[in-house]
């Protein structure tokens, strides 16, 4: 076992001495990586900040429906009645007209506003959940309670979160495209790189061959010098992230001013660093192992 663990440490000391050894070739390598992984993960970001950001707007599949002003007690119970016979709603809730108007005055600020009118102008309203969120099942709803007697309007309240998901899955899935377009090459550079370590060190495996190195011995550093070519690329990604939302958070605070939000970029949280860090180590890994499993074939030392 100790001389197991001696062997991998010498593999590991020396394919850190190779990297030390060739700074400028090194540093383009994992440049080169470093704004590869950089791409999807920022992309990844700036997804997860935006469906962050509309979370406490997504609902259910719901429908609003306004009664007219001129609605009384009667047809508000008679409308009542019918959305609980309908076999398609889920559930409803009943906003009367003042409740409205008091949540109104108190969100938005406006009392001396309201003070000034000579009535309430809001309607009594249902708030419906629909058993089925297809948007062909919800349009069918709001046409069928356009026809009710006494709705003055009908609103499709979730539809727009609804279409925000949809272009959100759109996003991930080009996101995916991307970062496996981005892994394949990651993979060939580390392929190209390892197989150049082969050729330089050509006679020195010919002969660790002919005293009778195994494969294992002889891949062994190079499938460190890998490794290591993606945990260095991960760190510079994960660093030009970082640095690309510090940079965009300090332009959007002024314009985020403006509106009276908050908004700003997510960094990786501390999750999505270790899995960028393991998943470039890895793809690297495994570009250095195809690297050398198909060219210590050819090298004969006969």
């Amino acid at each position: 076992m100790r001389s197991w663990l001696a062997q991998h440490l010498r593999a590991f000391s020396g394919s850190m001495a190779r990297l030390a050894s060739s700074p400028l070739a090194s540093a383009l390598n994992v440049a080169v990586i470093g704004i590869a992984l950089a791409l999807p993960a920022g992309l990844y970001a700036v997804l997860g900040t935006f469906q962050q950001l509309t979370q406490p707007y997504r609902g259910g599949p719901q429908v609003s429906l306004y009664l007219s002003l001129d609605a009384s007690a009667a047809d508000v119970a008679a409308i009542r009645e019918r959305l609980m016979r309908h076999a398609h709603i889920g559930d409803f809730k009943f906003v009367p007209r003042d409740q409205a108007l008091r949540e109104l005055t108190a969100e938005a600020g406006i009392g001396d506003l309201v003070d000034s009118l000579p009535g309430n102008p809001l309607p009594d309203a249902f708030v419906v959940e629909a058993k089925h969120g297809h948007p062909a099942a919800l349009e069918a709803l709001r046409e069928e309670f356009r026809e009710w007697p006494k709705v003055a309007h009908v609103q499709l309240d979730a539809l727009w979160a609804r279409r925000l998901d949809a272009l959100l899955r759109v996003g991930k899935f080009a996101l995916l495209l991307l970062a496996a377009s981005l892994a394949f090459g990651m993979v060939t550079v580390t392929f190209n790189t390892i197989r150049l370590q082969i050729l330089t060190r050509r006679e020195e495996i010919e002969v660790s061959k002919l005293i009778g190195a195994t494969d294992a011995f002889i891949r062994r550093p190079f499938l460190y010098y890998g490794a290591l070519l993606g945990a260095a690329g991960a760190l510079a990604a994960w660093a030009l992230v970082t640095l690309g939302t510090t940079l965009l958070n300090h332009g959007l605070r002024d314009f985020a001013q403006l509106y009276g939000s908050n908004f700003r970029l997510q960094a990786l949280s501390a999750e999505d660093s270790g899995s960028l860090l393991i998943f470039s180590t890895w793809l690297c890994w495994f570009g250095a192992w195809l690297s050398v499993r198909y060219h210590l074939t050819q090298v004969d030392p006969a």
